[in-house]
């Protein structure tokens, strides 16, 4: 009885929600379910193919990811949130525009590719196939993205539960049906994952196309360009810190090692997926406490918030043997050198929007380009140099780094925008509370890898931490529950 009342109290409170909020609560389920399939099958492909072949399917991906900029513009990131405001009562057309300009824009780029094909083939180390592989996908996917956004802007998502479901288990089980069925598996991974996503992209193609009827545009097509192209910076220098780590060790060293150190980047940023979904809450809750002036709320449950975080990533340092075992087959093992820095940086991916968040309540958002501009600067930079030496291990330690200088550049811009807007205080957050946090993270990290190899020491130091966060639980579970009422 009390199971079904429990229950029956779950569902009242689950309908007594706002649609948005409702909303809100499945893109994020959506979110993890998505990632979590796609980290869970990981296990399956490092132990069918060989690391040479996984390498080649992250190297993929990386491009993938940094062609989508110049390819597509990323229009249906900021610029098609605001157009759907702009063009209310054109909306269809709006898509159907946009969508136009998208596949443009991709077209035009292939045949710049096809002109001088053997160029870009060695530039990127990829064959044709695979970068004919990219196009098709760059050309489809985005009409999903589209119909995707303007779901969520009208906050509907039972469609896109199905659609997600769909792409999330399509590409795997496809992939190991093809990837057994062939003695071209690197090819089969690549191919198998486009084939899913360009079949759901061309639905909603045809989709968009005949709701809005208008290819093109002038004026449509000039706000989106005019929107967009100043943002290219900021979105090419955030794809360069996530994707050019595994991009420059296949080139400097070979594909094996990029996929070895794609494993342990895969797994450490699952965890972005949490942390995301809590700065995404937590930015309602700033905002309203900076219109209301109560800046002390914000440092109190700041210092909360990245102490859950921070915790986390210790976790996820302290088990790194043993969660590489779990998601990959003894070739991927040495993996363990590269997650504790990695598990760091997500810490710090956390922290530096928490800066962000102030300079985009303030519309200050050129210092955001800046600040992404210097990471991702010195992130190739740093690899070109640290690689060469010390191996696939230095991508590790220097995307730590640039986390941690991304944070400080945020932090700088923060301080400017205080003194612009708010002249009534120094900060709004615990500064000397989040330096030597921070400082614990990084001596943890060390400290951990340094006891890897004596397992005895590090179950004790695990046991040891793990007993004073049980005696502080009550504590923390209060606090937590205090941030949900407010």
């Amino acid at each position: 009885m009390k199971i079904r009342s429990k229950l029956c109290d779950i569902r009242d409170f689950y309908q007594s929600l706002s649609s948005a909020v409702k909303a809100s609560l499945w893109f994020t389920v959506c979110n993890i379910v998505e990632k979590g399939i796609a980290l869970l099958s990981t296990p399956i492909f490092t132990r069918i193919l060989t690391t040479d072949q996984f390498g080649v399917y992250t190297v993929y991906q990386s491009w993938y990811q940094i062609i989508t900029i110049f390819a597509t513009l990323n229009l249906y990131c900021g610029v098609f949130n605001n157009g759907l405001l702009k063009f209310e009562k054109n909306r269809d057309v709006f898509t159907s525009a946009i969508q136009g300009l998208s596949t443009t824009i991709t077209v035009t780029l292939f045949l710049v590719y096809l002109v001088s094909k053997d160029f870009w083939n060695s530039m990127l180390g990829l064959n044709s196939l695979y970068i004919c592989m990219i196009f098709v996908e760059l050309l489809f996917v985005p009409a999903y993205l589209f119909w995707s956004t303007r779901e969520r802007f009208s906050y509907r998502y039972k469609k896109i539960i199905i659609t997600t479901i769909i792409i999330a288990l399509g590409s795997p089980l496809l992939g190991v049906v093809a990837v057994l069925n062939t003695e071209y598996k690197a090819e089969a991974r690549v191919i198998s994952y486009v084939l899913v996503q360009v079949c759901i992209g061309i639905i909603f193609y045809i989709f968009n196309a005949k709701k809005g009827k208008k290819f093109f545009d002038a004026n449509i097509w000039l706000y989106a360009l005019a929107f967009n192209i100043p943002l290219i910076p900021h979105y090419l220098a955030f794809s360069l810190l996530n994707q050019v780590d595994r991009i420059m060790i296949s080139k400097i060293i070979d594909t094996g090692t990029a996929a070895i150190y794609s494993v342990a980047y895969s797994i450490s940023m699952m965890m972005n997926i949490i942390t995301n979904a809590i700065n995404n809450s937590f930015i309602p809750y700033t905002y309203k406490k900076l219109k209301e002036k109560e800046y002390d709320d914000i440092k109190t449950n700041t210092n909360l918030l990245l102490v859950v975080v921070g915790s986390a990533c210790i976790v996820a340092i302290a088990f790194s043997p043993e969660i590489i075992q779990i998601f990959a087959s003894s070739e991927y093992y040495d993996a363990i050198w590269v997650m504790p820095p990695l598990a760091a940086s997500v810490y710090f991916m956390f922290l530096y929007p928490l800066f962000g968040n102030i300079e985009f309540y303030f519309e200050k958002t050129k210092y955001v380009t800046i600040a992404s501009c210097i990471g991702a600067i010195a992130n190739v930079i740093l690899n070109f140099i640290f690689i060469r030496f010390y191996g696939y291990y230095a991508a590790a330690y220097t995307t730590l780094f640039c986390y941690i200088l991304f944070a400080f550049a945020h932090y700088f811009f923060y301080r400017k925008v205080l003194a612009e807007k708010i002249k009534e205080i120094d900060n709004i957050y615990d500064i000397k509370f989040i330096v030597v946090f921070s400082v614990i993270i990084l001596f943890i990290m060390i400290g951990m890898t340094l006891v890897y190899k004596l397992i005895l020491v590090r179950y004790s130091i695990i046991v040891f931490v793990g007993f004073i966060a049980f005696l502080k639980r009550k504590m923390v579970f209060s606090q937590i529950i205090e941030i949900r009422k407010k």
